[in-house]
């Protein structure tokens, strides 16, 4: 045991006696501490705040002012404004009222104790928005209001101690317009005025402003990161330790530095510049800037001329400031308005475009609904959109974008393909009230299998505020991580336009250099666009990702009241589509019969844009405020006045002219593309005969019909209220206004249900929970009440048709008078319906008016028409993804068949519709008060009919529907049908010359002019030489079809040549002509296929 050695121990430093009490930090107490050191309140003297300036100047030697108020809420431009007087005002003075203009003449004078300071600002804050201008007329920059978005970075060159000379032109709203108290859907005030609290020239603390938002960050990851890790603990100390230090040097500069230092340990060192960004790490969410504009909703059409210049700008200035900024913004409307209305601003955006840094997206007029437009409507907006945005920047989009729209039609993935686009984004869909949605990025497949790749931004919005949470939700609410873990995040100030703030991107350098210091985080990245992203999606998908898929519409689980509020808005819609196809396609025979004869591009051009404008996902949906439907009558009285002049022009090449009894030869136009008949109304004298039309596309002869006549319908009252009403089809009983049978003579079938009421109104109480214009709510269905009828009284007494008419008292104040008509058949002929027309007197308060039919047949799924096809929706409530779709929207027709036999509901300029179980009900009016309180008030007529049919729903409800939407109207013209042939005039012949055989599935549903066509291009593109005729034909049942373009010959009608296109009107391939000038097609089911005849 000897001779060993014992190692001395080794002096530790610890200290051997405790100084002292130390206890744990209480996490919830220094956790709400850390609120203290940015907020406003009781500690704003004591805290960051009181550094962040360091000098201001006020009053008249530094800020003069001077104002001028245009008159009667006028607009004027910066030219116009300045050439008045400008009387002297000051801060503290108020301005308005609601919606009116006023510009300032600012004079500014930098003190010399402000000359040298690192940044100098004015801060203008009148909670209203505002555009500074410099003295020579350049738009700069937007103002927010209400403490957002208030500072203009005063030019160095004006620290000189002379006066310099800014405009500012002050809109009396906000950026959510002019809402009462704090609910921004209440219709807006006509009477508020704002005061200008603050115009003062400001240097800031750039360091205390730095430190605020590394204080943001960090103080986020405090509360948002998990209590039981590393990352949360270490961000409260660091928290607590910036507050310490702040405070132990009384909030002196050398404090502000040394908290800036302390930050860093957790965010790291890069966070002033854009080379945060430059790592070898990964990032996975991708920041896009943005800006959605609503091109109404709040606030009318003239002032989101005025946001989309203020908000542009902004980014403009931005991207100069921060190299890594890139913002995207959609909508080719609000493109033009800036070249028209602004154009040295436009100018500065086309050339951050050709840099990269401000990107076009969308491809479309603008954001648009995607329920109720036609489907030639929705090809119109990819076409108008791409062609502008071709024409102005030189490239088509590749991404759809439409994050705001309520919900999603399921031809859009197939329109989308056929106009460049392979990718959509949109998150509404997190809007759901019922069902979560299951995918983020996903396949997105249509009814004819086409797909495109869509995301939905799992931070769930377009506004993000670049928050620590928002970036961190990229990834813990992503819902396709196991295909893809990247994710885009949208942000920037929207709906009312702002667009993204320096903040903004302040706090994502942050985000990225936390990340890239302690983890956890999702690193961010800035400085791409979203086609990079797409890009590398799709590149995953050839290096072998599969993709889920999601088949058929991306139904929105809210907002179903949109498919009925204004109601006439809808109809002028309806109508206004019907005009245009009706227009395209006589102004191209026109062309074709007289070659002095000018297709009038420009004024198809000036109606389809106010269309598609209309189509705005909250102008036509019917969520805005009353001046955006005065707005938008005004547009449509516009395109139906060109309309009909252009309509006259064409009518008049052909040999049409209005019709005269005295002059004789009435003749009916058929503008749809197969033979039907109809009968009309002829006026003779003082009085108004029947006539039947029956023949092909184009011209169709009228033969007044006989008093008696084989093709009779009676009347009779079989009992006191009971009438009886026959033809050769069907005998109904009506009573008090309601069809209590209906039976199908060819069938031996009652058509409605046991014990039930056809025709029956009903109205519901409609109280959502917030959304007044947008939603209805699944309760409202447990208020229903039948609306009890008056007298029923015979109108028509046939032999032709014959009538009854129901007044129905709804309250005191609104009324409905419908009448029930039904006209003389035959055996053999096409489809007879019953139909109904009401007039309604309108003037409800929270109510839902809806009209049913109870059918005596049996589905579990009910089928409706939408753009280009079918979609069927279930009748029960299995499910609470059955039980969401309690309301949909439907086009021109809605069916509910069982084997054997079916019932079809038609209308002429309605979109809601419900079937459930075997109750079938068409939705009317609405009544709601929010945004406007007059909505839907007033008078509306309204057509709708019910159509039995023997066998499978197939194409006679089809063409039904659209006979019933274009009914024939009648002319004179100098030849009739039967006499073509013997005089030889090639006018009648030619409005029938080209025609559509084969399939009866196929649709030729638009007949057209080429866009470039040397004769008809004004210019924005490349003309093509030659002339052509563009087909648009789809597949409407759902099933492989074959069929035959003939092109009539002897008409000077010489083709040359055939191809198939895309909808932009690119040829993708020839096809071969046949003996006649016959070209023989195939589409798959629900194909949508564009044709070109090369004249």
């Amino acid at each position: 045991m000897g001779g060993e050695s014992h190692p001395r121990a080794i002096a530790s430093s610890y200290p051997k006696l405790a100084s002292g009490p130390v206890g744990q930090h209480i996490q919830s107490i220094y956790k709400e501490r850390i609120g203290q050191f940015r907020s406003g309140g009781q500690y704003e003297g004591q805290n960051l705040l009181k550094a962040m300036y360091e000098g201001r100047a006020s009053g008249p030697d530094h800020v003069k002012l001077s104002v001028y108020s245009p008159p009667d809420l006028a607009r004027p431009t910066f030219k116009e404004a300045v050439s008045n007087d400008f009387k002297p005002t000051k801060v503290g003075e108020s301005f308005g009222p609601s919606w009116s203009t006023h510009w300032f003449k600012v004079q500014l004078t930098v003190p010399p104790s402000l000359k040298d300071k690192e940044q100098v600002e004015l801060h203008w804050d009148a909670n209203n928005e505002g555009m500074v201008w410099t003295q020579d007329g350049e738009p700069l920059q937007g103002l927010t209001g209400g403490g957002e978005r208030v500072e203009w970075v005063i030019p160095k060159k004006y620290r000189d101690g002379k006066q310099h000379l800014i405009y500012i032109e002050m809109a009396c709203n906000g950026m959510f317009g002019n809402a009462p108290g704090g609910d921004t859907i209440q219709p807006p005030r006509p009477d508020k005025y704002f005061q200008l609290h603050e115009a003062d020239i400001v240097a800031v603390n750039q360091e205390a402003r730095a430190l605020s938002i590394d204080f943001w960050i960090i103080g986020d990851a405090a509360r948002e990161f998990p209590a039981d890790s590393w990352e949360q603990h270490e961000a409260l100390m660091v928290c607590n330790s910036i507050m310490d230090e702040f405070i132990a040097d009384d909030g002196s500069q050398k404090s502000i530095l040394k908290g800036r230092e302390i930050a860093q340990k957790y965010i790291g060192s890069n966070v002033d510049s854009s080379k945060v960004y430059e790592t070898d790490t990964q990032p996975i969410v991708y920041a896009i800037g943005h800006c959605h504009i609503d091109t109404c909703w709040l606030w009318p059409w003239a002032e989101t001329k005025r946001k989309v210049a203020r908000s542009w700008s902004n980014q403009c200035d931005l991207m100069d400031r921060y190299p890594e900024h890139r913002f995207t913004c959609s909508q080719a409307q609000q493109y033009k308005w800036l070249e028209q209305l602004y154009p040295s601003l436009y100018d500065r955006v086309k050339a951050k475009v050709k840099k990269g840094t401000f990107q076009p997206v969308g491809g479309s007029w603008v954001e648009h609904d995607t329920n109720m437009p036609s489907g030639e409507s929705l090809v119109r907006q990819f076409l108008y959109g791409q062609r502008f945005f071709e024409s102005h920047f030189g490239a088509r989009c590749q991404t759809f974008w439409l994050p705001d729209t309520f919900g999603y039609s399921t031809q859009i993935p197939q329109l989308c393909r056929l106009a460049g686009m392979s990718r959509f984004f949109t998150q509404k869909l997190s809007w759901n009230n019922i069902n979560n949605f299951p995918h983020t990025t996903f396949n997105w497949v249509s009814l004819d299998g086409s797909q495109v790749l869509c995301h939905m931004a799992p931070a769930e919005t377009y506004t993000a505020d670049a928050h620590f949470g928002d970036v961190k939700r990229s990834v813990t609410q992503h819902k396709s991580m196991d295909q893809d873990n990247t994710s885009l995040l949208v942000f920037g100030k929207g709906d009312g336009g702002g667009g993204p703030t320096f903040e903004q991107i302040e706090k994502l350098r942050r985000c990225r250099g936390l990340s890239d210091k302690v983890g956890l985080l999702p690193r961010v990245k800035m400085g791409e666009s979203v086609e990079d992203f797409f890009d590398r999606l799709e590149k995953k998908a050839a290096e072998g990702t599969q993709y889920v898929t999601w088949y058929g519409e991306l139904y929105f689980e809210l907002h179903r009241g949109t498919y009925t509020t204004q109601a006439n808005n809808k109809l002028n819609n309806r109508t206004s589509e019907i005009m245009l196809h009706d227009i395209e396609y006589l102004s191209t025979l026109a062309t074709l019969k007289d070659s002095s004869y000018k297709y009038p591009k420009k004024d198809i051009d000036d109606m389809w844009e106010n269309v598609l404008l209309c189509q705005f996902h909250d102008c036509l949906p019917g969520s805005s405020i009353e001046m955006c439907y005065d707005d938008s009558d005004e547009l449509y009285a516009k395109v139906f006045s060109t309309g009909e002049a252009v309509l006259e022009s064409a009518l008049d090449t052909l040999g049409f002219s209005r019709y005269d009894s005295n002059k004789g030869n009435a003749i009916a136009l058929n503008t749809v593309p197969w033979e039907r008949s109809e009968m009309v109304k002829l006026r003779e004298g003082k009085q108004e005969i029947y006539a039947m039309a029956t023949g092909p596309q184009g011209l169709v002869e009228v033969q007044k019909l006989a008093h008696s006549t084989e093709t009779s319908a009676s009347i009779k009252e079989i009992k006191k209220g009971v009438f009886e009403l026959s033809n050769h089809d069907y005998i109904l009983q009506v009573e008090n206004g309601s069809i209590t049978s209906l039976f199908d003579q060819s069938a031996r079938r009652e058509v409605i249900a046991k014990g039930g009421k056809a025709n029956q109104l009903v109205i519901f109480d409609d109280k959502p929970l917030y959304w007044q214009a947008w939603d209805v709510e699944v309760y409202h269905l447990e208020s229903r009440k039948e609306l009890p009828s008056g007298v029923t009284k015979i109108t028509e007494n046939g032999p032709h048709r014959v009538s009854v008419l129901t007044e129905t008292k709804i309250s005191d104040e609104s009324w409905i008078k419908t009448t029930i008509s039904l006209a003389a058949s035959k055996s053999g002929s096409e489809p007879s319906y019953i139909e109904m027309s009401s007039e309604v007197e309108w003037r409800e308060n929270m109510k839902f008016l809806k009209v049913e039919f109870p059918v005596d047949i049996i589905n579990t799924e009910a089928s409706y028409e939408t753009q280009y096809g079918i979609i069927r929706r279930p009748t029960h409530y299995n499910t609470s993804w059955d039980m969401a779709k309690f309301e949909v929207c439907c086009h021109k027709w809605a069916d509910l068949s069982e084997n054997g036999y079916g019932v079809s509901i038609l209308n002429d300029s309605k979109y809601g519709f419900a079937t459930c179980g075997n109750m079938m009900r068409l939705s009317l009016l609405r009544a709601p008060k929010a945004p406007d309180a007059h909505a839907d008030m007033g008078r509306h007529h309204i057509r709708y009919a019910i159509l039995p049919h023997a066998g499978p729903l197939d194409h006679r409800t089809v063409r039904t529907a659209y006979n019933f939407n274009h009914p024939m109207k009648i002319y004179s013209h100098s030849q009739t049908p039967s006499s073509q042939t013997a005089i030889n005039t090639p006018a009648p012949s030619l409005l029938s010359a080209i025609t559509l055989t084969g399939d009866p599935s196929l649709i030729l549903d638009c007949i057209k002019r080429g866009e470039d066509d040397e004769d008809v291009s004004r210019g924005e593109l490349p003309k093509r030489k030659g002339r052509s005729i563009i087909l648009r034909i789809y597949e409407s049942l759902g099933g492989k079809s074959r069929g035959t373009i003939k092109v009539a010959k002897g008409l000077g009608i010489d083709v040359k040549k055939v191809t198939k296109c895309n909808i932009l009107e690119d040829d993708e391939g020839e096809l071969k002509i046949g003996d006649g000038q016959e070209v023989g097609i195939e589409l798959r089911p629900f194909e949508v296929a564009t044709f070109r005849l090369w004249l």
